[in-house]
């Protein structure tokens, strides 16, 4: 049959796994993919965006290894309008703690950017008339475990939604919540910037 390629676009609240967890939605609600596909890497269940899926073991050696610093990006909404310093402070790295140890994360991108065009929220974040948000686009060649929550959070601005925009070239630009695209190797490695990655 050979190797089989999956861009998902992973709604809020589910899963990024096929085995069932009490009562949160999984990704075999999606579509019915080949018993042997499994995610490359993983989205929290309060986070949403590109997810991909595949039966080639290597991929995920490729893409997860951060020797291989692939670039991700994240469009994350904060609480209050994030501040300059607290951008600079991305940039830098901040102290964030990953299996209760103190974890300094790698420079980042970070810029404050305009609502980008997503797909709605079900249920949406909650609308408060006194306090305002704003939007950050990070670029991360790391993923440790809701880093990207933890980092906004140490420099004061905890995230409200978070989106996994792109890995690499590999983007959700025209997906729906909930979408599935199959991808040809070629053009999924391409987009990912990798050369032939066989099992």
């Amino acid at each position: 049959m050979g190797f089989r390629y999956y861009a998902v676009y992973k709604p809020f609240r589910m899963l990024s796994q096929f085995t069932k967890d009490g009562k949160r939605p999984l990704l075999g609600e999606l579509a019915h993919f080949p018993p042997d596909v499994y995610p490359v890497g993983r989205l929290d269940g309060d986070s949403e965006g590109l997810l991909i899926l595949t039966n080639n073991k290597a991929l995920n050696h490729a893409l997860l290894k951060p020797v291989h610093g692939h670039k991700r990006v994240y469009f994350a909404q904060v609480d209050r309008i994030v501040s300059d310093p607290a951008l600079q402070q991305l940039r830098e790295g901040v102290c964030i703690r990953i299996n209760a140890e103190d974890y300094h994360t790698r420079p980042a991108d970070a810029e404050r950017i305009s609502e980008p065009e997503l797909p709605p929220r079900f249920p949406p974040v909650r609308f408060r008339k006194d306090i305002p948000t704003s939007w950050i686009k990070i670029g991360l060649t790391e993923g440790k475990n809701r880093q990207v929550r933890k980092m906004t959070a140490a420099v004061g601005f905890p995230t409200l939604r978070l989106v996994r925009y792109a890995i690499e070239d590999l983007t959700i630009d025209g997906m729906d919540a909930g979408e599935v695209r199959e991808l040809q190797e070629d053009e999924l490695f391409r987009l990912l910037r990798l050369g032939h990655v066989g099992q």
